[in-house]
C-alpha cells in the first residue's frame, strides 16, 4: 500500500501573532504565543522523520491553489479581504481568525497541500495520502474567515477536482472537536458531497453542528451531525462511527473519502474536553482504510486541521500515518494507557442518546439515495 504525504515547510510561517492563548495582547493580558502555532505540526513532521516512517511514505509536491479555485466556494470580497490584510502584515480576516505577513500566499499552499494529496489519490499515484495542511480550513466559510481557518481547503479542493471531471461523490468525515461549520456550509445544497461532522456539543462555534442540520434543499439527509457530550471517550467515538459513519459511508458509496483530521478530541488538548488517545485515533483511521476498501477502491485521503497540544498531537498524527501506511515504528505513546485509564471511557447512556438519534437520520439518507437511483 502506497500513502502519499504532503508537507512544506513555508506552512510553518502562517504568523498568527501574538497572544496568550487565544487573547490579543493588552493592559492585563501578557503577551504569549497564539494556540494555534507551528508547534504541533512541525513536531508532527519531525516525528515522521526520525521515527523512520518517512522511509515508507510517497513524498508528494503541493502548487499553490489559484484564485479562480477559490472563487469556485468563496465570494470575491473574502478572497479580497483575506489579500489586503495579508499585504498590511496584521489583522483579523474574521472572528478568532488571525493573519500575518504572506498569510495569504501561504493559505493559498495550505489548500494546495489539499488539493495535492487528493489528486494523487484519484489518479492512482497512491493509495492514501495525509496533508499536513495549515493554517487549516473547516471553519472557513464562503464569505468570512473564522477559527483559524482562512479558506476552506477540503472545499476548494473538491470543487477544483470536480470541475476537472476527476472526481464525482466525495464523502467527508470531520473528528476534529469543534463542529466544521464551514465545510457543511460549502456543501450542505450538494447531494454530491456527504458530510459527516462528529464533534463536541456546542463548542465551538456555538449554534452549529446540531442533530437537525442534516442538509436543505436536493442536498437535505446528505449532513449528518453528531454533537457529542463534553467527556466523551473512545466508547462515544468508536460506537458512533459503527452505527452511524459506516452506514452512511456504505449507503452513499463515494468515488474518495476525505478525512478532517482535527487532534483536539484529545485528552490533553487546552480546547476541547474529549478522552481520546492516540490509541483510538489509530483504530479510528484503521475503520476509515477497512471502509475505503469496501466501498471507494480504497481512495482515502486525510487532511490537517486542529489539535492544541503540541506535545500530544505528534503521537495522535503518527498513529494515524502509521496506520495510513500499514507500517508500525518503534514509537510509544507515553500518555495512551493513562489516558485509557480515565473513568468514562466507555459509552455512557446520554453519549448513547445522540448516536441514537443521528442514526435515525440514515433512513432519510438511505431514502434520498434510492430515489436517486
Amino acid at each position: 500500500m502506497a500513502t502519499g504525504y504532503v508537507f512544506h515547510e513555508q506552512l510553518m510561517w502562517h504568523d498568527t501573532g501574538s497572544s496568550a492563548d487565544m487573547m490579543p495582547p493588552g493592559r492585563f493580558v501578557e503577551p504569549g504565543r497564539h494556540l494555534e502555532s507551528p508547534g504541533s505540526k512541525r513536531r508532527l513532521n519531525n516525528l515522521i522523520q526520525v521515527s523512520g516512517l518517512a522511509r515508507h511514505l510517497v513524498p508528494i509536491l503541493a502548487e499553490p491553489v489559484t484564485v479562480e479555485d477559490l472563487l469556485r466556494v468563496h465570494t470575491q470580497r473574502h478572497v479580497d479581504d483575506i489579500r489586503t490584510l495579508s499585504e498590511r502584515g496584521s489583522g483579523f480576516a474574521g472572528p478568532q481568525a488571525p493573519i500575518g505577513l504572506n498569510s495569504f500566499d501561504i493559505a493559498l499552499l495550505s489548500a494546495g497541500t489539499t488539493y495535492a494529496a487528493m489528486r494523487a489519490v484519484l489518479t492512482g499515484r497512491v493509495d492514501n495520502a495525509y496533508a499536513l495542511a495549515r493554517p487549516p480550513g473547516h471553519h472557513a466559510e464562503p464569505d468570512q474567515a473564522m477559527g483559524n481557518c482562512l479558506f476552506s481547503n477540503i472545499g476548494v479542493s473538491v470543487r477544483r477536482l470536480q470541475h476537472e471531471g476527476l472526481l464525482g461523490r466525495a464523502a467527508i468525515v470531520d473528528w476534529d472537536v469543534h463542529h466544521g461549520n464551514g465545510t457543511e456550509t460549502v456543501f450542505y445544497s450538494d447531494p454530491s458531497v456527504l458530510t459527516i461532522s462528529l464533534h463536541q456539543d456546542n463548542l465551538y462555534p456555538t449554534g452549529r453542528g446540531a442533530l437537525a442540520d442534516n442538509g436543505k434543499g436536493a442536498g437535505e439527509g446528505y449532513n449528518i451531525n453528531i454533537p457529542l457530550p463534553a467527556g466523551s471517550g473512545t466508547g462515544a467515538y468508536e460506537a458512533s462511527f459503527d452505527r452511524v459513519v459506516a452506514p452512511a459511508l456504505r449507503a452513499f458509496k463515494p468515488d474518495l473519502m476525505i478525512v478532517a483530521s482535527g487532534f483536539d478530541a484529545s485528552g490533553f488538548d487546552p480546547l476541547g474536553r474529549m478522552m481520546l488517545n492516540s490509541e483510538c485515533f489509530r483504530r479510528l483511521a484503521a475503520r476509515m482504510v477497512a471502509l475505503a476498501a469496501e466501498t471507494s477502491d480504497g481512495r482515502l485521503m486525510m487532511t490537517h486541521e486542529g489539535g492544541y497540544s503540541e506535545g500530544y498531537v505528534p503521537f495522535c498524527g503518527h498513529a494515524v500515518i502509521e496506520t495510513l501506511a500499514n507500517h508500525r515504528t518503534e514509537v510509544v505513546d507515553p500518555l495512551s494507557d493513562h489516558i485509557d485509564e480515565w473513568a468514562g471511557q466507555e459509552l455512557q447512556p446520554h453519549q448513547a442518546a445522540v448516536i441514537d438519534a443521528a442514526e435515525s437520520l440514515l433512513a432519510g439518507l438511505r431514502q434520498r439515495l434510492a430515489s436517486a437511483a
